[in-house]
């Protein structure tokens, strides 16, 4: 669908390299503008895990994306990359403000050689005001954001979310922006300047809670609940309970005043009446009711009741559940001589999922060939690697 896209990707870490790749796996040609030693996220990975020498985050980001290894310092790095922008309709780059700018290839420097350019900035907290220079990384954001106070209980430490779900989402976003960017383009032949941030990303995760909370005249205490509680403004039952052989949650939907005669406990019944305001206690005789009870009494009972329910699954379960086989969620590839598993791209489009097409192994693995559809004779792509420019591997390898 993106095909015609051409992406130049100056990104490292996680929100940046995922955007790229969310564009690459729609058809994008992304070319991704490494430093000769390698994108940061090649010798960095979740648990340390790596197969044939990369990490699992780097597999997990940089899908279909080729690699061009460039030493942006040398002083005969700028007339390449130059010629680079000019073939391509969008920069994407997520480091550290004002990095691209001192080294020449900030928005300003490539507005003047490309006005019609899509230049695409991933920060952290946003390219101005008063965190715009301090680091910005997940779990900062997580925390700033109010993310990680509204998930777990004001009473307790706070619960952080088992995943760095605001850079992936910021990454989303960003693909979104530019998409639509790129349909602008098309259209009308001008350019945009894009500014996403990992802090705007972690409070959009909060739409519907945060409009509650501000257009309620809500305060602190209103978090405070039983710790069972998935959500602070949501009526019981919505929580995760202990059964005696597996967690589960129970969500809305059905006939919860049903489901409490089923339990047979008096005061579970009277509180139904009101399930917001009598949530803590509902969730509490509701969870001391459920220790006693498998998975399949619960299912047997609120199955004919219509109630919404689902078993606590871990990794191990996500591996064999028939629904996410189904959808063909996790991908199994080919890494050199060993095999990764990774996730596919999360959309179908006309019943399919994007190929997996490529995979840049080792750092400027396709320096060679970008160089060439650039025009660069090979002559003078050796002569730049023999300078320290660029570096070249011996063959571009494919996934």
């Amino acid at each position: 669908m993106l095909e015609n896209m051409k992406v130049l990707s100056f990104t490292h870490f996680v929100q940046g390299p995922a955007a790229a790749q969310y564009l690459a796996d729609m058809g994008a040609d992304v070319v991704k503008v490494e430093p000769i030693g390698g994108a940061f996220e090649r010798s960095y990975g979740p648990d340390n895990v790596y197969v044939e020498g990369l990490s699992a985050t780097f597999l997990s980001v940089n899908r279909n994306v080729r690699s061009l290894a460039v030493d942006l310092k040398h002083p005969a790095a700028k007339d390449v990359v130059h010629t680079l922008i000019r073939q391509n309709d969008v920069v994407l780059e997520n480091y550290r403000g004002g990095v691209l700018d001192r080294l020449g290839f900030g928005y300003e420097a490539v507005k003047a050689i490309k006005h019609d350019i899509i230049y695409a900035s991933a920060s952290g907290w946003g390219s101005s005001g008063p965190m715009a220079e301090e680091p910005g990384q997940d779990l900062l954001i997580q925390a700033r954001c109010g993310l990680i106070a509204a998930t777990g209980n004001p009473d307790q430490v706070p619960t952080v979310p088992g995943a760095p779900i605001v850079d992936q989402h910021a990454a989303a976003l960003m693909a979104m922006a530019i998409t639509a960017a790129y349909v602008k383009k098309c259209a009308t032949g001008q350019g945009t300047r894009i500014e996403s941030n990992l802090l705007n990303a972690g409070l959009d995760l909060q739409a519907e809670s945060i409009a509650g909370y501000f257009s309620g005249n809500r305060t602190p205490d209103r978090l405070r609940r039983d710790p069972r509680l998935a959500s602070w403004f949501l009526p019981a039952p919505y929580a995760a309970y202990r059964l005696a052989d597996c967690f589960a949650v129970i969500s809305l939907g059905g006939e919860v005043d049903k489901l409490a005669q089923v339990i047979g406990n008096p005061r579970l019944i009277e509180l139904t009446a009101d399930r917001m305001a009598n949530r803590d206690e509902f969730t509490h005789i509701l969870g001391e009711e459920l220790v006693t009870w498998t998975y399949e009494r619960l299912d047997r009972a609120l199955r004919p009741l219509g109630m919404w329910y689902e078993r606590v699954q871990d990794f191990e379960g996500i591996r064999s559940d028939p629904q996410i086989i189904h959808n063909g969620c996790l991908q199994e590839v080919r890494v050199g001589s060993s095999k990764a598993t990774v996730l596919a791209h999360p959309v179908r489009y006309d019943g399919t999922i994007p190929e997996y097409r490529h995979l840049a192994r080792t750092i400027g693995c396709d320096t060679q060939d970008v160089l060439s559809r650039a025009g660069l004779s090979t002559e003078a792509i050796a002569t730049l690697a023999r300078q320290g420019v660029v570096k070249l591997a011996q063959v571009s390898e494919a996934a």
